[in-house]
């Protein structure tokens, strides 16, 4: 299954009435499991195709996918904060324990937002929850993650230290100078099958003139988990944190 991540843009504001009316509905009985690129493209595609939408701009299917995510916030939960880490611990295996090593100090986490890197294809994605964690024989943490947009049958165990960090953010118009080369950024890496982030960092910079959209200039990326280089704008840019726990 495809992954995507919610990012805190300037939420799409251009559906008609009857678009909103029928996401709203698809929401109240699909919620999360239907949030994927598959179902935001089929329904762009009817969007785009219906008479309602004649004489007005075409819909991406991002727009689609972020106004859906910007919606699910408002729904009431009866799952954990999406940034809590719970409590409890599990069962003592062989090869785990359920008690921190000793001068191991637990950090307040409550308030923050987290991202965590796959396993299965090195991609960044949203934390919705940390449903348990465990501690090695090594004595390296391990957490448990939901990832935002998805169910259980995707949840992984993670290695605390190094895939888990405080969630990246998106890099304003504004912010556009203060960048440069050598610069360490998460990218969108947007193909044919898949829509995700990666780490990379920053190779070249081809500023250009802003206009009414904002940034137009074109920055060389190299990502990090295979070494390939890619020009993209702004939008697809997000600040990476300086740390990870």
């Amino acid at each position: 299954m495809e992954r995507l991540r919610r990012r805190d843009r300037q939420m799409f504001s251009g559906f008609t009435k009857g678009e909103i009316e029928k996401m709203e509905k698809l929401l109240e009985e699909s919620r999360l499991q239907l949030l994927n690129r598959e179902f935001c493209q089929k329904v762009t595609q009817g969007f785009n195709r219906s008479s309602g939408r004649a004489g007005k701009p075409v819909i991406k299917w991002m727009e689609v996918y972020n106004w859906l995510q910007s919606r699910l916030q408002d729904f009431p939960k009866n799952e954990k904060r999406m940034s809590e880490i719970p409590k409890a611990c599990p069962s003592n295996k062989t090869q785990e324990s359920s008690q921190r090593p000793e001068g191991e100090k637990s950090p307040d986490l409550s308030e923050l937002e987290f991202e965590a890197r796959s396993s299965k294809d090195g991609a960044w994605y949203d934390v919705a929850m940390f449903l348990t964690h465990r501690f090695l024989s090594s004595g390296e943490a391990e957490a448990r993650v939901r990832f935002v947009g998805f169910g259980a049958e995707e949840d992984e165990w993670v290695n605390i230290k190094q895939a888990v960090r405080v969630r990246s953010v998106p890099i304003e118009h504004s912010e556009c100078q203060k960048l440069k080369v050598g610069d360490i950024v998460l990218c969108f890496q947007e193909r044919r099958d898949q829509a995700i982030y990666y780490d990379a960092h920053i190779v070249e910079v081809q500023r250009r003139m802003h206009d009414i959209r904002g940034c137009r200039c074109l920055f060389l990326v190299r990502y990090e988990h295979d070494s390939t280089e890619e020009k993209v704008r702004l939008r697809r840019l997000c600040h990476r944190p300086a740390h990870r726990f």
